[in-house]
């Protein structure tokens, strides 16, 4: 279990970057609010609880490239201008990652389905230069209707890329509507585990659950490559299009952006003082 001191320390960033990204998306007008929403804590966990300097994250759900450019914000890479030409024209940071001009941004992502097996690539490099990288990369649980992941997924497995870690992004919405109506997905789990991965489920909005599956897979030694499916919930905290297919596409109005930063503030004051009362 994470220590009080850490566990704080990535509320606090889940919630600057949380709050930094729905100002993006507020002076912007744009969409996409809810994908960067769900995997928030993901992707603060990975690049604040997980990663080393040598490591990578690869975001394959890139139109949730907001809350990727807001992480690297946080890190220190993207400074405030930057970020204030999200959208705009001559801009590097655009609806979905740009190649090779923002660094800790490795490949364009966004046309879905591609990001697994560009982090296979990767863990193969690592593997074959017998380095101890480790690549992370972030799906949506709809790209996986996609026959490249399942190709990639055998591959990283064939492979045994152990030093891959695939999460999937699980809150069961994509854009036509829920991900078992469009094309089922479920027994997931069942799913990866045949095709050759150690298979878990964890909580995606919570860091003890991410951080405890994260860290007894790598103390098992399993020589299986690690797939968790992150339980998340579209739009999480957008509390009146929260889990519907709106937030995906809808801009925030002013209410709307002030009524998710109030909720975004009392959730990290609850689990504040829920871990001070432990």
């Amino acid at each position: 279990m994470l220590s009080i001191e850490k566990h704080s320390d990535l509320l606090g960033k889940a919630q600057s970057i949380k709050k930094r990204f729905l100002g993006m998306y507020k002076a912007a007008n744009a969409g996409h609010v809810g994908c960067s929403l769900s995997c928030a804590e993901m992707m603060t966990i990975t690049r604040f609880g997980w990663m080393d300097d040598k490591d990578e994250v690869v975001l394959s759900k890139g139109h949730a490239a907001a809350v990727l450019y807001s992480t690297l914000a946080e890190e220190g890479i993207l400074s405030d201008a930057d970020i204030a030409t999200f959208y705009k024209n001559d801009t590097y940071l655009a609806a979905h990652p740009p190649a090779n001009k923002i660094k800790r941004i490795p490949f364009a992502t966004g046309s879905l389905g591609h990001g697994l097996g560009l982090a296979a690539g990767f863990g193969l490099a690592a593997k074959l230069k017998k380095n101890n990288k480790q690549v992370f990369c972030i799906t949506s649980d709809g790209e996986i209707n996609e026959g490249s992941t399942w190709e990639a997924a055998l591959f990283i497995a064939h492979h045994q890329l152990t030093n891959v870690v695939w999460l999937v992004d699980r809150n069961r919405l994509q854009g036509f509507g829920r991900t078992e109506d469009v094309m089922k997905l479920d027994p997931l789990d069942k799913k990866l585990e045949a095709f050759g991965f150690e298979v878990f489920e964890a909580d995606g909005h919570d860091f003890d659950s991410l951080d405890s599956t994260y860290r007894n897979y790598r103390a098992s030694g399993a020589a299986k490559p690690l797939a968790i499916i992150c339980n998340t919930v579209k739009g999480n905290g957008w509390k009146e299009f929260e889990d519907q297919v709106d937030c995906h596409y809808l801009p925030m109005k002013d209410e709307h952006y002030d009524a998710v930063i109030s909720e975004i503030d009392l959730v990290h004051n609850t689990c504040l003082a829920r871990l001070a009362a432990n």
